[in-house]
Formats: C-alpha cells, sequence, structure tokens
C-alpha cells in the first residue's frame, strides 16, 4: 500500500472520528465545562509520557513560547465550552457547522492583528458564509430560543477556536507538534476544571456509560482523529487535507439523523451549505493569494485541530 493511499485512508478515518464528536457530547449528556475537561484531561494523560520524553531530549524549552502554548488552551477551553454547551442545548448539527466558521475569524485576526492582506474573493465568502448563517439562526429561532442559542454558541466556539489558533500558531515556529499541542491541552484543562467548579458542573456522580463517552472523546477524537490528519498532512497537501476538514458537519449531520433523531430541513441544508461554501471561498482566497505573493499565510484550520 503506497504513502498516500495510506494517508488517504487515514484522511477518512479522521473525518469519521471528529464526525461523531457531537454525537460522544450528546450521548454523555453532561455539561458543558465537564466534557470538554475529561476531552482533554483523557490526551493530556495518555500523552504525558511521550511529552516527558520529549522533555528531556531538549535542552530547555524557549519561555516565551511555553506560555503563549499554554494561553493558547485558555482559548480552546473557550471552544470546547461553547461548543458542548451549544450541541447540548441546541443539538449537534448546526452548532457544529457554525463552529468550522473558525478560518473566517482566523482570516480577520489576520487582518487586523498581522496586517495580513485580502482579497476581493474572502469578502464575497464572507458574505455567503454570513447569509448562510442566518438562514439557519432563523431557522432555529422558529424552533425555539433553545435551538437558536445553542446555534450561537456554535458561532462563539469557532470565534474562540480561531483565537486560539492564531495565539498557538506563533508557539508552533518554535515548538513541535507534540510539545505545543500538549502544552495547550494541559492550558485547556486547567481553565475547564476551574469552569466546571466556578459553575457548578459536578465532574463526578456520572452514569457508565458517560464516562466513557468521555473517554472516546478523549481518545477517539482528540488523539485518534487528530493524529489521522496530522498523519495524512505528512504525505498530501494541506490544499487536500484543509477542505476535508469542512466535512465535518456533513459527517455530523449524516450521524446525527440515524443516531440521535436529528433531521435537517432543506432550509437548513441550503443555510449549511452556504456556510460551507463561503468557509471554502475564504480558505481557498487566501492560500491564493499566498501563493501569488510567494509569502506564508496564516493557515486556516480545520475545527478541533489537536496536532498541527
Amino acid at each position: 500500500m503506497s504513502n498516500s493511499l495510506r494517508a488517504t485512508l487515514a484522511l477518512v478515518f479522521g473525518l469519521l472520528c471528529l464526525g461523531f464528536s457531537a454525537i460522544f457530547v450528546s450521548w454523555a449528556n453532561a455539561p458543558g465545562a465537564t466534557t470538554g475537561f475529561y476531552r482533554m484531561a483523557v490526551p493530556v494523560l495518555v500523552l504525558a509520557p511521550l511529552f516527558v520524553r520529549r522533555l528531556r531530549s531538549h535542552t530547555s524549552l524557549p519561555r516565551r513560547e511555553f506560555l503563549i502554548a499554554v494561553f493558547g488552551g485558555f482559548f480552546f477551553a473557550g471552544d470546547l465550552l461553547f461548543w458542548n454547551t451549544g450541541v447540548l442545548i441546541g443539538g449537534a448539527t448546526n452548532p457544529t457547522l457554525l463552529g468550522n466558521t473558525a478560518p473566517i475569524w482566523v482570516a480577520l485576526g489576520a487582518l487586523l492583528f498581522f496586517r495580513e492582506r485580502l482579497s476581493p474573493a474572502f469578502w464575497v465568502g464572507l458574505l455567503i458564509a454570513v447569509a448562510g448563517a442566518v438562514i439557519i439562526l432563523g431557522v432555529d429561532v422558529d424552533r425555539g430560543p433553545a435551538a437558536g442559542l445553542g446555534t450561537l454558541f456554535g458561532l462563539a466556539a469557532g470565534f474562540f477556536y480561531g483565537a486560539y489558533f492564531l495565539v498557538t500558531q506563533r508557539s508552533r515556529q518554535r515548538l513541535d507538534a507534540l510539545t505545543n499541542f500538549w502544552l495547550g491541552a494541559a492550558g485547556a484543562t486547567l481553565v475547564l476544571l476551574a469552569g466546571a467548579f466556578l459553575l457548578r458542573q459536578p465532574l463526578t456522580g456520572y452514569s457508565s456509560t458517560t464516562y466513557l463517552n468521555f473517554l472516546a472523546l478523549g481518545l477517539v477524537v482528540q488523539v485518534g482523529g487528530q493524529f489521522a490528519f496530522s498523519y495524512a498532512l505528512g504525505y498530501l497537501p494541506a490544499s487536500i487535507v484543509s477542505p476535508v476538514g469542512l466535512g465535518q458537519p456533513v459527517v455530523t449531520a449524516l450521524l446525527a439523523w440515524p443516531l440521535l433523531g436529528e433531521r435537517v430541513t432543506p432550509v437548513q441544508a441550503l443555510g449549511g451549505l452556504a456556510v460551507l461554501a463561503g468557509v471554502y471561498i475564504v480558505h481557498h482566497s487566501r492560500n491564493r493569494l499566498a501563493a501569488s505573493a510567494a509569502l506564508p499565510v496564516t493557515a486556516a484550520p480545520s475545527q478541533h485541530e489537536g496536532l498541527p
């Protein structure tokens, strides 16, 4: 089997793992901060031996990048808190869809903080994505306040993940992928732990089914799915891998129908396609602009990308 075929299979496997993320959150049926805590605590514990070994192989870690990586985890915690809560109150599909608007927030952040030039195609893509989000929000408002709030929380999650990516891409320049990820995950775990206490969300007393879903979120999604995408990036161009990540809400919607009983109406499907098309145009326009200028671009992440 060739490396490219292995990478393609890994990409499909990773996409399936990520698609199950909202399903596991719904099945766990636990508060957002609690679910996020276990999702991050599991990979932190599993990868701790590798992190310690990597740490021993380095004479020292650059202090600035070390702190930036940990600080980035604070934003990742916000992403998980809003997204988990959105899935619980608004269903799996729409919060996941709007959580994938992170590339738009990354691009706007790059414009504001790094003075990155954006092409006219970016603004077209942004308008299409916003139009799709308005359609989805309009449908959710008709379904009830909880559905609309859940979708808004998904949008907030996308904003926090975009901020996480903007912060940690700087630490990634001098830290390897494992070190950068582990430090960010550890920071997110601590913030989510504090959030669970402040919001009075219990960490114990759940059923065995809930704990199994916590474990699945940590191992299947955060380790397995993200590692698969990272493996694929070693053999396939980012121009192929990143757009595939946009398929996560599609996989989630297909899984949510039989597993959670969530049906997507034609109007919701239209809005969802508009959001995904807009995000893709944003991502593609920035890559083309960077290629034409022969300059690096602030990368547009796949949602909940763990091991860049």
